[in-house]
């Protein structure tokens, strides 16, 4: 099959099937994975689709949340504070705590009760200066390279750091949520950091504003079985959070 008939087979497969995932194709073609991936490289660098880990999705929006901290504190302002309180209100006395960063994220630590007791650990300095009127908060603030478009450390030391440290819950903040591509981020060390923080985390819970439901970003954080609760208005789509109940994702309603 030659190079420009693979990639019609593809397009035409993914019309149909509406996911790709390079293993199932290469075995079906008896081509290397490796051809495959090329194929749905060039395809996506062409516009015709979505590269997602694993495979490729028909083409999905992209999020408003890839934009830079300060236009993201002007989308969903009714929503995120809502969100924020109802995933405070998972936090119990004594736990152990971690905040990611985020315009939501933020929404968050300014809903805790100035009584809670617990133990607040961040890569988020936005976060930890909400926190400081809190007195029975703990802030464990964690280092790294300065990531300026999120306000928030990244890097080889932050990852080192998050290894060290086990945590009841872990509130993510993400840019997509997709049923096929899965929780996703604009950039591959946020997304590191992110997945640091959900595997030394015993619950992940996603904070998520209804602009972020059914697009695509870049980096994938997790699959969806590593999510635990989903965060949302009561206002959002039904059948946008629908999927995720479907993997036996808590949806909590704020």
């Amino acid at each position: 099959m030659l190079t420009q008939q693979r990639k019609q087979y593809l397009l035409d497969l993914l019309q149909r099937e509406g996911q790709l995932v390079a293993k199932a194709v290469s075995d079906a073609l008896g081509l290397s994975e490796d051809t495959i991936r090329r194929d749905l490289r060039e395809l996506a660098k062409d516009g015709l689709l979505e590269r997602v880990h694993g495979g490729a999705l028909p083409l999905l929006a992209r999020s408003p949340a890839l934009v830079p901290f300060a236009g993201r504190e002007q989308i969903s302002l009714e929503a995120k504070p809502a969100i924020g309180r109802a995933a405070g209100a998972l936090i119990q006395t004594g736990q152990v705590v971690f905040i990611d960063g985020g315009t939501t994220a933020v929404q968050l630590a300014r809903q805790l009760p100035r009584e809670l007791q617990a133990t607040v650990v961040t890569h988020s300095p936005s976060i930890a200066v909400e926190l400081v009127q809190h007195p029975l908060i703990e802030v464990l603030m964690l280092g790294g390279r300065l990531y300026k478009h999120s306000i928030v450390g990244v890097g080889a030391a932050t990852v080192e750091a998050i290894g060290r440290i086990r945590a009841d819950l872990y509130f993510m903040g993400v840019s997509s949520l997709h049923p096929q591509a899965g929780i996703t981020t604009g950039d591959y060390e946020e997304a590191c950091v992110k997945r640091a923080f959900s595997d030394a985390a015993a619950r992940t819970v996603v904070l998520a504003s209804p602009e972020k439901f059914n697009t695509a970003s870049p980096f994938q954080i997790v699959p969806l079985d590593q999510v635990s609760d989903i965060v949302v208005t009561r206002t959002t789509d039904d059948a946008l959070v629908a999927p995720y109940r479907e993997l036996d994702i808590n949806v909590i309603l704020a």
